[in-house]
């Protein structure tokens, strides 16, 4: 066992120094404690230095298999921009520790620096275990641990057919995921007689099977790699079996668990446990006092090595705790985890293969849904753990509950509705001390001290780790006072929706009177409810029998600036203009077109991001004129000015492009021209690649699409701008027609519940149930609403009108593009230009007005 030693591990010294050996995420989370703490060189308390292996700062390994999805490797640091600098640590990467002299405290690096140290802390993680097997070496054979491994799996793929992955458990079945998102067919050997032997018993791996062999992988269970077979030339030909049979593959991925990395620590001389792991104490202190390990690679003082990053977080808090003065420990730790491997739920928890004596499991199992549910229960009615396979909604719940008597009959927590069941729980249930993240170790009572849930993420961590008790998080979270549009509407956005849709209100006065506040009605409304109805009324209008036109009647005087002229207003007083290009695609004659009228008019001409061209610098008296000459040529509104479906970029994709593997410009200018003139609660964006090297950057858009061998990926809630995020994915291997009846779905949910102004990246992380819950409401219709919504989508597409068409025919519509009513034909002077780079640019001089004396008190200039 580890010396007994006094609890501050830097008490006896003045300036101590703490070496860091590994940067994963327990590494970092490490850091973070220490940040915490105080204990930084920013604060004069410590130096602190960090050796890292790899050639970038810790990233998330939990979502590694998201770098397939179109996450980079920036995308999945776990390291803020400017943390190493604000704290002042000493961050060396790929530069990592190659002994330990415990003698002279010193730690001597790859590059042969050496760093003595007062306090060394081991945070090497593990190493992938390969069976030792004849031809593991062969080219073509990897592991699946680092970015590095994906980026050779990625590139050794394009020239490969058929993969097979050895280890069927939780890395082993995302590895599987991987490989048949990269186009090959997949296969999966696990030695066990099921998959994820470790986490789920025999009926959830009879369920996840299933599921996983209808998504067209081979599954081989209960038999083990013999040989991993090479051609002459020494790359992989196929796989040898223990049952005599073989398999024809070109490229081998070997997923088959991990072992604690030790090495550093057996050479120094440190104590290791029989079968490996450092060995350390309940204060994670190793046999020598002045070292700690923490993580994957240490032997905890239960006698367990942790291979999951909750535990690991505990040990560095744990750590850290001590290394400052204070006291903690780390007994051990929860094992149970929530997963979705290949789109499947998968979840256990607590003693979920029912050990315990006298243990009783309640068991419902759905073989044609591919559903399992398990409760392991005590003779005392005690909750003991359980197994969740294809429905893991009720993890958030029921893990915590572990331990406790349940309030009501176990059977009714898995039997499905109409069936005795389900009985929801809610967070409710859940006493104070309940575990909520069992990532950061945060308490149902710690969330509950806040009211929203970037807080609590700030506050607490809660909800950054794995992300599965965000459901849970967002229940507990206090509804506002008053959810009311504004103060003339005591209802949401959503909830006004459905009022307009129900009852067919097609005017603005009529739903203020009859759902008003009771002070609002017969009133004129506000500037936040006017928009808002408008446009509600505007993507309702086929169903309800309002007019499509946004500038009719009443709707006019409900439209934002923009809308008012169906145009962008400028900084100066004028407008662009910005015809609809779809796809991106243009024949030479629009193209002269667009040049000629920028010519005739004297507009700005710059070609944007979302492969259109803009036109600015038009007076409101001009457009119906700029409009004329375009809509002869073939062109309609681009909406730009509208809270509706922008562009859908593409890229050239199979047509031209070697890489390409669908007709990405034909499907970007057939959705561009299905959902032009949508109206929503905010713009819309998408983007369509022709292949995962994602040149239309279709992760970053509200709806983007990317082509596989087998079809396409969807994508929804991403975002660019001043918040970015990357779009999830939501289906793969999608048929034309199923892409598109999925989308008209999706947006249609999204413009039903959506709050105002809020675009799809931030309504699907506020949404209850987030991405699960509308995949299950648009891909599994799991409300019955999808019928519906593809009719509403339907009647939209039926309905489309080009606004900037129907206005230019129409003499009485024409008359509002005015300056001066009074004087139709005046120009405004106040819109004047200057010169630049052979074009226009606004007169600022002219908006900035004259420059005016200022006079003190006693009257003199200054």
């Amino acid at each position: 066992m580890p010396e007994p030693t006094t609890p501050n591990a830097l008490a006896h010294t003045a300036a101590p120094t703490i070496v860091v050996v590994g940067h994963g995420m327990v590494g970092q989370r490490f850091l973070e404690a220490l940040a915490d703490r105080g204990l930084t060189p920013a604060a004069g308390a410590a130096r602190v230095v960090v050796l890292c292996e790899e050639p970038r700062p810790a990233y998330d390994r939990v979502r590694l298999t998201s770098y397939f999805d179109g996450r980079s490797p920036e995308d999945l640091s776990l390291v803020e921009r400017d943390f190493m600098e604000r704290h002042g640590f000493e961050l060396y990467v790929g530069d990592p520790a190659t002994g330990v002299d415990r003698a002279g405290r010193t730690v001597t690096a790859r590059s042969g620096a050496v760093f003595p140290y007062d306090t060394l802390v081991l945070a090497t993680g593990s190493y992938p275990f390969v069976p030792p097997v004849p031809g593991k070496d062969a080219r073509g054979c990897f592991v699946y641990r680092t970015i590095e491994d994906l980026l050779a799996i990625e590139e050794y793929a394009k020239g490969a057919v058929t993969g097979a992955v050895v280890g069927g458990g939780l890395l082993g079945l995302e590895a599987a995921g991987a490989l048949k998102g990269l186009g090959l067919s997949t296969h999966v050997v696990e030695f066990a007689p099921r998959l994820m032997p470790v986490q789920v018993d025999e009926g959830g791996g009879a369920a996840l099977l299933r599921t996983i062999e209808d998504m067209g992988l081979a599954v081989h269970t209960g038999v083990g790699t013999q040989e991993v077979l090479a051609g002459a030339d020494g790359a992989v030909t196929g796989m040898a079996l223990s049952d005599g049979s073989s398999l024809a593959v070109d490229l081998v991925v070997f997923s088959a668990g991990v072992r604690p990395r030790d090495q550093l620590a057996r050479e120094c001389g440190l104590a290791v446990g029989e079968r490996g792991g450092i060995v350390v104490d309940e204060e994670c202190r190793t046999s020598d006092p002045a070292v700690f390990a923490i993580g994957e690679c240490a032997l905890a003082a239960d006698g367990r090595v942790y291979g999951l990053v909750a535990p690991g977080y505990e040990m560095a808090q744990a750590a850290a705790e001590v290394i400052a003065g204070g006291r903690s420990a780390f007994t051990g730790a929860d094992l149970s985890t929530k997963l979705k491997l290949l789109g499947v739920d998968v979840a256990s928890f607590g003693d979920a293969h029912g050990a315990a004596e006298g243990a009783l499991d309640v068991v419902y199992s759905d073989a044609r849904s591919g559903i399992y549910k398990k409760l392991v229960i005590g003779r005392d009615g005690t909750l003991l753990g359980g197994v969740l396979v294809g429905d893991a909604d009720q993890y958030g719940t029921l893990r915590p509950m572990t331990g406790t008597v349940l309030p009501v009959a176990p059977e009714q927590l898995v039997l499905p509705a109409g069936a005795g069941g389900p009985v929801a729980l809610g967070p409710s249930a859940l006493p104070d001390e309940a575990v909520i993240c069992s990532c950061h170790n945060v308490t149902k009572g710690a969330v509950c001290e806040h009211t929203t849930l970037p807080e609590v993420k700030k506050c607490t961590k809660a909800g950054t780790g794995c992300g599965s008790c965000l459901k849970v998080i967002g229940q507990l979270m206090p509804p506002p006072e008053d959810a009311g549009l504004c103060g003339c509407f005591p209802y949401s956005r959503s909830e006004l929706y459905e009022i307009v849709r129900t009852l067919e209100v097609t005017s603005f006065a009529e739903l203020l009177d009859s759902h008003g506040r009771e002070e609002a009605r017969g009133g004129d409304g506000c500037e936040v409810c006017k928009p808002t109805v408008g446009s509600v009324i505007a993507s309702l209008a086929p169903t309800v029998g309002a007019s499509g036109y946004v500038l009719d009647g009443e709707q006019a005087a409900l439209q934002d600036t923009n809308d008012h002229f169906l145009a962008n207003l400028q900084r100066n007083g004028s407008y662009s203009i910005v015809p609809r290009i779809p796809g991106g695609e243009i024949t030479p004659e629009k193209l002269i077109v667009i040049g000629e009228v920028a010519r005739d008019f004297g507009l700005y001409t710059k070609i944007t991001g979302g492969q259109r061209i803009d036109l600015f610098g038009a007076r409101v008296d001009q457009l119906p004129r700029i409009w004329t000459r375009l809509v002869d040529a073939g062109f309609e509104s681009g909406h730009a000015y509208g809270k509706s479906l922008r562009t859908v970029k593409s890229c050239v994709g199979q047509t031209w492009c070697r890489y390409g593997v669908q007709d990405s410009v034909r499907m970007a200018i057939d959705l561009e021209l299905r959902y032009r003139g949508l109206r929503s609660p905010h713009k819309l964006k998408s983007a369509v690649s022709g292949c995962a090297r994602e040149c239309a950057e279709a992760r970053g858009k509200d709806f983007g699409i990317i082509a596989t061998a087998q079809g396409w990926n969807l994508y929804v809630g991403g975002n660019g701008g001043a918040t970015p995020r990357h779009a999830d994915l939501l289906a793969q291997d999608l048929l034309d027609a199923e892409l598109v009846r999925l989308i008209d779905r999706f947006l249609m949910f999204y413009i039903r519940t959506a709050d105002r102004l809020e675009r799809t990246s931030a309504w699907l992380e506020r949404i209850d149930g987030g991405l699960d819950h509308v995949r299950d409401v648009v891909v599994h219709d799991s409300l019955g609403l999808c019928e519906e919504l593809e009719r509403m989508m339907t009647d939209h597409v039926a309905g489309y009108r080009d606004e900037w068409a129907e206005t230019i025919n129409d003499p009485e519509r024409l008359r509002r593009f005015v300056t001066f009513v009074n004087a139709p034909d005046a120009p405004d002077p106040s819109v004047r230009f200057v010169p630049e780079r052979d074009q226009i640019k606004p007169d600022l001089e002219l908006l900035a007005g004259p420059v005016l004396a200022v006079r003190t008190l006693e009257g003199t200039a200054s």
